[in-house]
């Protein structure tokens, strides 16, 4: 089963790869920005060890204003799909082996059934429903970190497959997660939580989370390429600099003290969903700059 996921993913990482570089071409933005290539090397790195990549960068790209708003959900799903498809294939090869396999795929489908049903949504959303979602995003990812630190996240079981209601828990929960997923809510922290609160081994929820993004991300990238609501300048530059990031963190790393990376992490993300919910309940009236990023 192991083999068929990593064959799978493989064959879905090259297609989507050639998706979007051919999208890239027609649009004439196959020029990677050099700034995403460093946001997607960090993020990515730390992704990998643990910090998350989805809030902190949705905190940069609003700060530096480098896309719209209404960009940041594709820019994320999108950007970050190959270097997840990288590092969801080192956790599937080192811990995919000690978990239930009927887990692993019901958790991978359900993901991926989310994400088909909420990239539609996201794709045609008003431009303040979307600021309004991401906000709400990085108030949870804040929430999270700050969890994570104060070691408030359940301690887990030692269970390598769960049967009977629990099972249909997880699959619900990553169906629901999926949805969120297309709006730039992170997976990773949540599916760790329910997984460990049911009583599997929390380093079981690795292949099982990581899979789950790497299918869905380039299955939903597809209608978001096709879409107005992206630069792919920017996409194309944090899938640079995120994959030899994800190899460095997990084969030469593997390991660094992040508290206090994770508490500069919260302030940063609460100031960036502060800017974000503040421009969705602003009351003024906006136009959806869907064709032109923001710093063009």
């Amino acid at each position: 089963m192991l083999y068929i996921l990593l064959g799978l993913l493989a064959a879905l990482g090259l297609i989507f790869t050639i998706a979007l570089v051919r999208k890239a071409v027609e649009r004439k933005q196959l020029a990677p920005n050099l700034e995403s290539i460093g946001l997607g090397a960090v993020t990515n790195f730390f992704d990998t060890l643990g910090i998350g990549s989805f809030a902190p960068t949705t905190a940069w790209l609003k700060f530096r204003k480098m896309v719209p708003d209404s960009f940041i959900p594709a820019t994320l799903n999108v950007g970050h799909a190959l270097p997840t498809i990288a590092q969801a294939s080192i956790f599937i090869v080192i811990l995919g082996v000690h978990v239930s396999p009927v887990l692993l795929v019901a958790c991978i489908v359900a993901a991926v059934m989310g994400g088909l049903v909420g990239a539609p949504i996201v794709v045609r959303a008003p431009v303040r429903f979307v600021q309004g979602i991401v906000g709400l995003a990085l108030i949870i990812a804040a929430a999270l970190y700050a969890m994570s630190n104060l070691q408030l996240f359940p301690m887990g079981g030692s269970a390598t497959s769960l049967e009977g209601s629990y099972l249909y828990i997880a699959v619900a929960a990553h169906f629901v997660m999926g949805v969120l997923m297309s709006f730039g809510i992170g997976l990773y922290a949540p599916s760790l939580i329910l997984l460990s609160l049911l009583g599997l081994d929390p380093r079981l929820a690795f292949p099982i989370m990581a899979g789950a993004c790497a299918f869905l991300m380039p299955t939903t990238g597809f209608r978001f390429i096709a879409a107005d609501r992206i630069d792919l300048r920017v996409v194309l530059g944090l899938a640079l600099g995120g994959i030899p990031a994800v190899l460095i963190a997990a084969f030469i790393v593997k390991e660094l003290p992040i508290v206090w990376l994770r508490w500069g992490v919260v302030v940063v993300v609460l100031y960036a969903a502060a800017l974000l919910l503040g421009a969705a309940f602003s009351g003024k009236p906006k136009s959806d700059p869907s064709a032109t990023p923001a710093n063009e």
